[in-house]
């Protein structure tokens, strides 16, 4: 029997200091010092054996951190933990205690393709951390080749349109991790962010809706549609490359910052349909009749295509066992939301009989978090102002 634990950790902005990342933005030493010796807190609290992290600007800047979470452990460890020869070191506590250090650890970098070090301009990338390595390469997915062009059907009025994509906002990073005998893949994303998207016009120093003297609220609606269609077409490629390794028979988590709630669209595109309750109510596509309906043979049939490529909310299925009747990642002007997400392919369900494992726990850390219309919030700014997920995951 073997347990994990996998953690998602948007850091906000991990950048070295006297770097202007976004304009005006960026970290005095003192203040970069800070952040820094707050990352390592939190991930020392996590001790997660897979951390997938986004809103990296810079490698070295995170190895930096994990060294010093590691110094860290270290020190725990012979601070809290009795000599090996002690007759009580074998106790359950002290292996609770027992810090882990990622020194033999593997670590996958995707930097931004969009990032080209201008100052001020710059663009995070996403990583994976692990503890048990890799199978074989990290891959990532960001340039869309070729390009994604999605037609918009006929409604009976002539030309419907199209859209069309052919780079992400930011890369798609996919890891084979081995554990327990199993080979689990594990992807980590950053998926577009409901800020609106506006268009600056050639010559002009800003987009016109930037301007909010000069409110243009169809203009911002327009952004925000625009923010929206990159969002769920991500969401889109991110499930694609979902479907290969499912399609494989391959066992999957899917982390990350979907910058949107579990019931959105762009996270139902994500982990996948959920089956009608009986398609023998449902009348057949190609019906010849009113009362033509899928057979009971066809409706095991569907039932199982559509449940062999899903992905379960690792959140809903803790809230469904727990006590707990909220979970939230991010606060801001008053709402409290589930925007950072883990999904498990059914490999890891309860109810599935052919599982490798399934989820004991589900941790959540947003202590942290202060509502953006808090006085004391901008006084928050070097912690991240996401909260950190991580499931722990038994393998039978």
């Amino acid at each position: 029997m073997t347990r994990f634990t996998v953690a998602s950790f948007n850091v906000k902005n991990l950048i070295g200091p006297d770097q202007e990342y976004y304009t005006f933005e960026s970290y005095t030493p003192e203040e970069y010092a800070w952040k820094a010796d707050w990352l390592a807190d939190q991930l020392l609290t996590m001790d997660a054996d897979i951390v997938c992290f986004q809103e990296i600007f810079e490698e070295d800047a995170l190895k930096s951190v994990i060294s010093e979470t590691d110094a860290r452990g270290i020190l725990a460890n012979d601070a809290n933990l009795p000599d090996p020869s002690a007759g009580y070191a074998k106790k359950a506590i002290f292996r609770k205690l027992a810090y882990t250090p990622y020194t033999e650890a593997a670590l996958a970098y995707a930097p931004n393709l969009n990032d080209t070090g201008t100052p001020g301009k710059r663009r995070p990338g996403v990583a994976i951390l692990s503890r048990f390595g890799f199978v074989g390469g990290a891959e990532i997915v960001q340039d869309v080749l070729p390009a994604l062009e999605i037609p918009f059907s006929d409604l009976g009025g002539g030309q419907a349109g199209s859209f069309r994509l052919d780079r992400l906002s930011r890369p798609i990073l996919k890891t084979r991790i081995p554990i327990g005998g199993q080979t689990i893949t594990v992807f980590t994303c950053h998926l577009k962010s409901k800020l609106g998207e506006y268009i600056r016009p050639d010559g002009a120093a800003t987009a016109p809706e930037a301007d909010l003297t000069q409110y243009d609220a169809a203009g911002r609606a327009m952004g925000a549609l625009r923010s929206a269609l990159r969002r769920t077409t991500e969401a889109w490629v991110l499930r694609r490359e979902v479907l290969k390794e499912l399609e494989a028979g391959n066992p999957c988590i899917v982390t990350g910052d979907f910058n949107d709630g579990e019931t959105a669209v762009s996270s139902e595109i994500i982990s996948g349909e959920r089956p009608f309750r009986n398609y023998s109510w449902m009348r057949r596509h190609d019906a010849k009749a009113a009362n033509d309906r899928y057979s009971k043979a066809e409706n095991e049939q569907i039932t199982e295509a559509v449940d062999s490529v899903r992905l379960h909310s690792a959140e809903k299925l803790f809230v469904r066992r727990s006590l707990r009747d909220m979970v939230y990642t991010a606060a801001f002007g008053g709402v409290y939301e589930s925007i950072d997400q883990i999904y498990l392919s059914r490999h890891f369900h309860p109810e599935f009989e052919a599982r490798i494992g399934e989820m004991e726990y589900f941790s959540v850390f947003n202590d942290h978090l202060t509502d953006g219309s808090h006085a004391e919030a901008p006084y928050n700014k070097l912690a991240s102002d996401h909260g950190q997920i991580m499931a722990h995951i038994r393998l039978t």
